[in-house]
């Protein structure tokens, strides 16, 4: 990198920063922290135990983005300034220094950009995942288990925890459908991009011919919401069916009816849980799968008419991402339009740069 790459990258840099800026407004930040350090001073405040709590969240969710804000900020301008002095004293071991650090200062802006881009009403919520194979038997739900695999190895690469609300199992391998519970912070504000349908091609374990197949599975994301957001859900919208749990849980759970399958009438929404032994737990924990699958689909509407646009609903051939194992491998996201050719890293949960490269394009489109 020569000193002109350097200031063209210096330039980009400072621009992203500003952007930054103007999207973070920490003015505004610290306004708000001080009014809720004067409402923690009020003894009364302490009374509403889960007002306060919601508060406390909020507060520690602005402290961790104005923190980070103001380290990008200190190291794009201790960048900028020690250029322009190296420069003016020709000191070429501070140049390389500052080339070599050139890629670490980029991808913290990067962060910080990402940062920016999560700070939708739930995208700190946990995430409700559901995924459903297509059509193709056995080799789609073996793509859907392969999924799941990977969505619980990139849990497992950010310290989330993952905990299983529906697992049926195929008749051969893979999945029928599964439905898991993501909790970690900016859990739902990642995997929001993940909506939609996941399409691989690869030679079929399955086939004694060694043919090329196309497997389809589909991905709904919901965030997990909280208490105090009003879903309305009347009796008569829905209906209620339970059936034995299937696959681990131990012969008290296949034993007896203790699965809930609930089917909201006017959207056609359908949620299963099936985790736990108690008939009521699982028809509670389903209560609150389809009040956030409703609130997802709320959001959804109000964007397509934010944008002027009809809502559009997930069908087959609009996938939004391509696995290509065979004949050559990668990774393809039609909506960010990048290609990735660490296909195994891939489906082993490194999947951030692509969720990143997505939540900017759909940004700037």
């Amino acid at each position: 990198m020569d000193n002109y790459e350097y200031t063209e990258l210096l330039k980009n840099i400072t621009t992203k920063m500003q952007n930054i800026t103007g999207v973070v407004e920490p003015d505004k930040i610290e306004a708000r922290l001080h009014e809720i350090e004067e409402l923690e001073n009020n003894p009364e405040f302490w009374n509403d135990a889960k007002e306060a709590a919601k508060i406390q969240k909020e507060k520690t969710q602005l402290e961790r983005k104005l923190e980070k804000y103001r380290i990008a900020k200190s190291a794009v301008e201790d960048a900028q300034e020690l250029y322009e002095m190296a420069k003016e004293e020709n000191d070429e071991e501070s140049l390389q220094a500052l080339y070599d650090d050139a890629p670490s200062l980029e991808e913290q802006i990067r962060a910080m950009e990402i940062e920016v881009l999560l700070s939708g009403e739930s995208d700190t919520n946990n995430a409700i995942l559901s995924i459903h194979p297509g059509a193709g038997g056995t080799e789609s739900q073996d793509w859907a288990a392969m999924l799941l695999r990977m969505y619980k190895r990139w849990a497992e690469r950010h310290d989330f925890k993952v905990e299983v609300l529906d697992y049926q199992t195929g008749e051969e391998a893979g999945i029928k459908d599964t439905t898991i519970l993501i909790k970690g912070e900016n859990a739902y504000g990642y995997l929001k991009v993940e909506n939609g349908i996941h399409r691989l091609v690869r030679i079929s374990p399955f086939d004694s011919n060694a043919k090329r197949h196309t497997s389809f599975a589909s991905v709904m994301v919901s965030p997990e919401i909280d208490d105090d957001i009003d879903i309305v859900i009347e009796d008569k919208d829905i209906r209620i069916d339970t059936y034995r749990a299937s696959g681990a849980g131990g012969q008290h759970v296949n034993k007896t009816e203790s699965a809930i399958r609930i089917t909201h009438i006017p959207t056609g929404v359908v949620v299963q849980c099936q985790n736990d032994r108690s008939q009521h737990k699982n028809k509670a924990t389903a209560i609150k799968m389809l009040k956030s699958r409703l609130y997802e689909l709320e959001l959804e509407e109000q964007k397509a008419k934010e944008a002027g646009i009809a809502k559009s609903e997930i069908g087959w051939g609009h996938q939004i991402r391509s696995y290509v194992m065979q004949p050559y491998q990668q990774v393809k996201d039609t909506r960010s339009n990048e290609a990735y050719s660490n296909v195994s890293a891939i489906l082993d949960g490194d999947i951030d740069k692509m969720i990143e490269g997505v939540l900017i394009a759909t940004n700037r489109s």
